[in-house]
């Protein structure tokens, strides 16, 4: 189990470039993590929800992502609630008190355990991933996802620590020392990750990691530019709201407050002819050549705020100056005439006009679509799934009018025969530029096997190995 210093700290990656090296020896690895906060969901093949990051270690270990890989899901709803979803499927929403009080806990502990034995019959070596920081003391009888799940699963444990934001002494001391002396012998490693600058300069810190955590140190894994591996949250948007490029395609995503699944444009960000940026001006907007409405998790609340911002009226009027519009999931229920949640599915917005770009209507309901598809797209079959609550009355699986697309289909934009049309049919676009873009599957395993060498360099993977078969 990787389990960190705190949120952000890489353990999701490092789990995937462990998922990778341990395919690549020979063996056949899974991944699993109890509990999941994230609005980067995936749909499994069976039609059912795991965050995003399993998905993509499971991909890294060559796997059909399942729920066992990561049996609890959190979806946050707004500050205050979250959606639960369990082995694939909601469950309600409950406030963070509600959640995290004593009364119910053994049911969920219960699942997460089924689901980790399930894993555990099939496939090893299973790459656990904790969550947060290893060392929340207030939550240490309610975890299911940290230490407990690592002392269930008897498994060896390595503190990955951000030297990047500093403290890095203090946070991996305090780590291993707030540790129960039983959790504390656990932990047989530490991985200090996001390492800038010459690595020699931190060989006495190394050093003196070491003593005083009473661990050794695995490694010191330098910073990898360009990795195109999906995040697991939305911390890394904070470094992709750059603007303007001269020459290219721009294309503004609308940065909404509940933005969910943004990897559906990692493949055309990584076009080298589009500049795709996420932004909260209407002045961006208007100005782009393409404008994208995200999924959300809360469709009714950020179409309100977009409403009262000016980002709604940016959004029409580059499209009346013949900007493309392109819609995903929440952002294709936005596009149309009108959106409903006669049942309170959201909260208390019970009914709001949508932008009136498409013909459709949407009713939320309580059931979610979960399941991957396939459609037809300019005489190419393409793939994507859908993860949705709400009905609309669409003909089509996607609904193209006057420049303007709507679909539920997360991965529409990872399709090369959508990523052509769009940046070479569209008329403002036409003939401008050329190139059809890398295959996104055999693209992602190249990456997959540069992580899993970059972290094999940096990290003593012999010593990890003595770890795991030591009895």
């Amino acid at each position: 189990m990787l389990v960190g210093t705190g949120s952000d700290v890489g353990k999701s990656v490092l789990c995937t470039a462990l998922c990778r090296i341990f395919l690549q020896d020979g063996h056949h690895p899974a991944p699993f993590k109890a509990q999941n906060m994230a609005l980067n969901s995936f749909a499994t093949p069976d039609g059912r929800e795991i965050g995003r990051a399993q998905a993509v270690q499971a991909e890294a270990c060559r796997l059909a992502p399942h729920t066992d890989m990561n049996p609890v899901l959190l979806k946050p709803n707004s500050e205050h609630t979250t959606q639960v979803v369990l082995n694939g499927r909601p469950i309600g929403n409950r406030s963070a008190y509600e959640y995290f009080r004593r009364e119910g806990r053994d049911e969920l502990r219960h699942a997460v355990q089924e689901a980790f034995d399930r894993l555990r019959n099939q496939y090893n070596p299973i790459v656990m991933e904790g969550a947060g920081s290893v060392s929340e003391l207030n939550l240490r009888n309610t975890d299911l996802v940290n230490m407990p799940m690592a002392s269930y699963a008897d498994a060896d444990v390595l503190l990955v620590a951000d030297i990047d934001r500093g403290g890095v002494f203090a946070s991996c001391y305090g780590s291993v020392m707030l540790q129960t002396p039983d959790d504390r012998k656990r932990i047989k490693g530490i991985i200090v990750n996001k390492f800038r600058g010459n690595l020699h300069l931190f060989d006495e810190g190394r050093r003196m990691l070491e003593q005083i955590c009473g661990v050794p140190v695995l490694g010191v894994v330098p910073m990898l530019d360009g990795l195109a591996i999906d995040e697991e949250d939305s911390v890394a948007l904070e470094q992709k709201r750059h603007s303007w490029v001269e020459g290219k395609v721009n294309i503004a995503v609308v940065l909404l407050r509940h933005i969910s699944n943004y990897t559906d444009f990692d493949t055309l960000e990584r076009d080298e002819r589009a500049n795709l940026f996420y932004t909260i001006h209407p002045d961006d907007v208007e100005r782009a050549d393409i404008v994208i409405l995200p999924g959300t998790k809360s469709t009714l609340d950020d179409l309100y705020h977009l409403r009262r911002c000016g980002m709604a009226q940016a959004v029409i009027h580059a499209h009346k100056c013949g900007r493309a519009v392109v819609g995903i999931c929440g952002g294709f229920q936005m596009l149309g005439q009108s959106i409903c949640d006669p049942d309170g599915v959201e909260g208390t917005i019970a009914e709001l006009p949508g932008l009136g770009l498409l013909d459709i209507h949407t009713v939320l309901t309580a059931e979610k679509t979960t399941r991957q598809v396939t459609f037809e797209w300019n005489g190419s079959t393409c793939s994507g799934y859908e993860i949705h609550q709400g009905v609309s009355d669409a003909q089509t699986m996607v609904v193209e009018k006057e420049g303007v697309i709507g679909t539920y289909v997360h991965g529409f934009l990872d399709n090369p025969a959508v990523i052509e049309w769009l940046l070479n049919k569209i008329p403002h676009t036409q003939s401008a530029f050329k190139g059809i873009p890398a295959n996104p599957q055999e693209f992602k395993e190249k990456e997959y096997d540069r992580l899993a060498d970059h972290v094999r360099h940096h990290v003593n993977i012999p010593k990890l190995y003595e770890i795991m078969s030591h009895d």
